[in-house]
This record gives C-alpha cells, sequence and structure tokens, in this order.
C-alpha cells in the first residue's frame, strides 16, 4: 500500500479530531482508526507537533529544511578546506555521500598544485 504524505495541517487537524473524539467518550484507537491512521502515527504526530498551532508547525519545517541545507553546506566547505589543507603531491581518500542516495563514493585522489 502507498504511503500517504501529510501535510502539516492535516497532521495537526487530525491530532484535534482524535483529541475531540476521545473528549466525546471514544478510546484513542478507535478514534485513530476513524481517520485511517495507526496508533503509533498518532502519538509520533502528538510528540512532534503536540502544542504547535499550524503556523507554528509550517515555521518548524521551513527551519528543519534551512538547517539541513546549511548543515550540507558546511560539509562540503570542511571537505574543501581540507582539499586546500593538503601538501603537494600527497594522495586524500575520502567518502562522500551523494544526496537522496544510500551508499557512499570512495575515491583517492592526488592533490594537485
Amino acid at each position: 500500500m502507498a504511503r500517504k504524505r501529510y501535510t502539516a495541517e492535516e497532521i495537526i487537524c487530525h491530532l484535534r479530531t482524535v483529541e475531540i473524539e476521545a473528549g466525546k467518550g471514544l478510546g484513542i484507537a478507535d478514534a485513530c482508526r476513524k481517520l485511517g491512521i495507526t496508533e503509533q502515527t498518532y502519538y509520533r504526530w502528538k510528540k512532534e507537533y503536540g502544542g504547535l498551532r499550524v503556523k507554528q508547525a509550517k515555521r518548524l519545517k521551513g527551519l528543519e529544511q534551512e538547517n539541513a541545507r546549511l548543515k550540507r553546506l558546511v560539509a562540503d566547505l570542511s571537505l574543501d578546506n581540507s582539499m586546500l589543507a593538503l601538501r603537494p603531491g600527497e594522495w586524500v581518500m575520502f567518502t562522500y555521500f551523494p544526496i537522496g542516495s544510500s551508499m557512499h563514493v570512495r575515491a583517492i585522489i592526488p592533490h594537485l598544485t
């Protein structure tokens, strides 16, 4: 079965719906089943989006994406910096993880002046 991706707004709406249903006396498991999500998903979402509003959740996702982009940038700059610090004629072995890939690439290259 294909996995559905929910937006932050949908997740917060589902969390509120489950809380309302639970307040009416329906169990968490039954409320989750009614929405078509598992209990595990509900608790994971509650842990991440617990007391957030829609605007705050959007901002959180934006900040997480920006943080990931900056981490990649720092990693690339660190690699460039270490390459520049080598002595002429020295060989280098480094490991590179292409974005979106679970495989890594190893290379041994000569340091050129």
